[in-house]
């Protein structure tokens, strides 16, 4: 009988304190309402968000041209979309990565990009839980003539972010990135570069 008394007392206490609580607020109606989805301007309305693009030539090891990468700027992330000759890589998955340094100059080495964008010691790889770098991306898969069709979303970094002063690249790697090894998921020497502007 007293806990049922005491339950009872305490929740007319609270009952009491939310009364008050809403007395005490401001009226709702005082407040600009937030807009709802279906009511935002949007592209069938010809409201369209500025979308900055860069496009990068994609080189391979003999530093001939193996085919373009785009990259689209919108509102939420950032668009990159590669598309690679039959003969530019060899058949499977091969990691791809934005580097720190937009200079493919060094022909077959590409280590003139610099590391990722965004390095940080430990810190690669799309399933790493101290990660990722902003330079992670998921990996391109190469079909069996060695073409390659490619596009990814990554919220990771913006076209802005990546024409710095010193540019930024694209690399494609021989081998696959792991997402978690460091300092580059396994993926190995670098095959492709294209520098972004």
């Amino acid at each position: 009988m007293f806990a049922r008394l005491s339950l009872a007392a305490a929740l007319l206490s609270l009952g009491a304190c939310a009364s008050l609580a809403v007395a005490d607020a401001p009226d709702s109606h005082d407040m600009p309402a937030m807009p709802d989805m279906p009511d935002m301007p949007g592209p069938d309305e010809g409201v369209f968000p500025s979308m900055a693009q860069g496009s990068a030539v994609m080189l391979g090891l003999a530093g001939q041209e193996i085919g373009s990468a785009n990259l689209l700027d919108g509102p939420n992330g950032l668009m990159i979309r590669v598309e690679l000759k039959p003969g530019s890589l060899t058949p499977g998955w091969h990691g791809i990565h934005l580097h720190a340094t937009g200079n493919c100059s060094d022909i077959g080495t590409y280590k003139m990009s610099g590391g990722h964008v965004g390095m940080m010691e430990g810190g690669h790889g799309l399933f790493n839980p101290k990660g990722p770098e902003p330079g992670d991306l998921p990996n391109i898969w190469a079909g069996a003539d060695g073409s390659a069709g490619y596009e990814a979303f990554t919220t990771l970094d913006t076209l802005g972010g990546l024409l710095d002063q010193d540019g930024s690249a694209i690399i494609i790697h021989e081998s696959e990135d792991d997402h978690m090894t460091q300092p580059i998921g396994g993926a190995g020497a670098r095959v492709a570069c294209g520098a972004i502007h």
